[in-house]
């Protein structure tokens, strides 16, 4: 289907604000939302934090002359929500405003609204159109359509790895494959994630804190994997600083933001999955070692990954993990090389 110029520049606005989200919304969806009176943009917003208003909300507060909508059009990114949430429907705003027409990047696949925010557009004689850069706006909230379509969190693989394919020295020393630029990104990948999860080795001998310090933002959830427990209670992973989950095979316990959970013998991964998405954590970044990143590749648990190539040479080591496809994006990283995968 072809859409009008205007029409696509308009939705571009749109997502464009949607990304300012990003890191903020969870486990909501990233929406923006501008609003369009003869050719001119009279009000525009986007959701800027989980509980708050929704991004349709904050386009009608602002625009300074309300009656404008009956005869505007409305391009938001997702479907208008439908249910009552944290904050009341955005469809029946819309409704109540009389809009002459909404503009619909993708529909919303969450069963409470699926399809129902649309319905309302269009029992109250509000003209609804789908799909204008669809694959953008799915791109952009993949994270939330992943959540509710494969009831799992994204999960995104990231490591360093040397010249000559190594991710640490024989006693596992990773320090420093990648330069200071690359490591801050790192950061901010962080901030924009819900979880970020080590095995017991990367927690042995990094003794990794897992939190925001090159970048400003949130601290995501940490998640350690400790069969046996035998880890040290000193590490920085167990400090109580930020929330932490410590999947196991001994004990299921709750201490101020450090919860150890207790998993069934077998397959330890997709438990700790399915927990994660029942705690609505919309995505998570595997950080190591190579033996859990791995385990990730082999088991087709992995949506997408961030390589970094540095400029060092180990010689022997620690093999860093192997993907079977190509990259989809290769960036240079003041000389080092980030490769970019998805999981088709």
């Amino acid at each position: 289907m072809s859409f009008d110029p205007m029409d696509i520049k308009y939705m571009q606005r749109a997502l464009q604000l949607a990304a300012l989200g990003r890191g903020k919304v969870s486990p909501n969806p990233m929406v923006g939302c501008v609003i369009v009176h003869q050719n001119q943009i009279i009000g525009e917003g986007y959701h800027q934090v989980y509980g708050g208003p929704h991004a349709e909300v904050n386009a009608v507060n602002a625009i300074k002359d309300p009656s404008l909508l009956s005869q505007a059009t409305v391009y938001v990114t997702l479907e208008p929500c439908a249910h009552f949430g944290k904050t009341p429907p955005c469809a029946d705003l819309l409704v109540k405003h009389k809009v002459k027409k909404v503009m619909i990047a993708a529909t919303d696949s969450n069963p409470l609204v699926g399809g129902k925010g649309i319905e309302k557009l269009k029992l109250a004689d509000i003209e609804v159109e789908l799909g204008v850069l669809n694959d953008e706006a799915r791109s952009l909230n993949r994270r939330f359509f992943n959540q509710i379509e494969r009831n799992r969190p994204y999960v995104i693989l990231k490591w360093a790895e040397t010249q000559d394919g190594f991710i640490a020295r024989k006693d596992f020393d990773s320090k420093w494959i990648s330069n200071p630029q690359a490591r801050q990104l790192v950061h901010k990948w962080r901030a924009e994630e819900d979880a970020i999860m080590v095995g017991t080795r990367t927690a042995q001998h990094d003794n990794p804190k897992l939190n925001v310090r090159d970048w400003k933002g949130k601290n995501p959830l940490r998640i350690v994997i400790d069969k046996y427990l035998k880890l040290e209670p000193q590490l920085s992973l167990f400090d109580q600083t930020q929330p932490t989950i410590c999947y196991n095979l001994i004990k299921t316990s709750q201490k101020e933001n450090l919860d150890y959970v207790k998993l069934e013998e077998g397959e330890l991964i997709p438990q700790i999955l399915a927990d994660l998405h029942k705690r609505k954590v919309q995505s998570v970044i595997i950080e190591g070692g190579a033996v859990l990143l791995q385990k990730f590749i082999n088991d087709e648990l992995w949506d997408e990954a961030r390589v970094f190539t540095g400029q060092s040479i180990f010689k022997e080591g620690i093999a860093s993990p192997r993907l079977n496809i190509a990259p989809s994006e290769q960036v240079d990283i003041l000389g080092d090389t980030l490769s970019i995968y998805y999981n088709q």
